[in-house]
Formats: C-alpha cells, sequence, structure tokens
C-alpha cells in the first residue's frame, strides 16, 4: 500500500526514510520528490509498504510525530498511475451524417 509522508526534513535520504518505515514493516519502495529544475529535495515522498495493515500501522504510529525537528504528516496514498486520467470526449457528434 502507498503512503504518503508530507512536512519531511529537507536533509533526509531516501535510506533514512526507508529506516523509519521499516520498524513498521516490509518496505517495497521509497521515493523522496525532488524538483525537477534543481534536484533538490521536495518536503514531501511516498513510501510502499508490503502490506496494507503494515501500511495503516505504520500511519497510526507515525502521523503528527516529531521526526529530526518537523511534525510528519501520512495519509494513505492514491494510485499514482491514475492521477490526471480523464475521459476523452469529442467535441463534436457525428450523428446524422
Amino acid at each position: 500500500m502507498n503512503i504518503y509522508v508530507k512536512n519531511l526534513p529537507l536533509q533526509i535520504t531516501n535510506d533514512d526514510l526507508r529506516k523509519l518505515f521499516e520498524a513498521y514493516g516490509n518496505v517495497v519502495s521509497v521515493e523522496i520528490i525532488t524538483n525537477i529544475r534543481t534536484g533538490e529535495a521536495k518536503d514531501y515522498g511516498f513510501v510502499v509498504m508490503g502490506s496494507e495493515e503494515e501500511a495503516m500501522n505504520a500511519i497510526s504510529s507515525l502521523d503528527g510525530k516529531e521526526w529530526i525537528g518537523k511534525i510528519i504528516h501520512l495519509e494513505k496514498g492514491r494510485n499514482r498511475g491514475r492521477r490526471g486520467h480523464r475521459e476523452t470526449k469529442r467535441p463534436f457528434s457525428h450523428r446524422g451524417r
């Protein structure tokens, strides 16, 4: 299950974030989002846990807690593969032709 983590300390690495979440179960992947132009870390990222139970345990344990001087916030992530998905509509109807 995907977890959205926001208000991350800017100096942390993917490895730091992985270590924090490993206490709650199997961490499948970790990604701190970076600015495409500068390469600098933004203050949010995503963690994918091995099961929904592990993810929910991590969320309930870490949400609103202080970590390296910042209060982090966690929530169940959305399916990133569907972001921006819209049904294509035709601008004109071709009926009656």
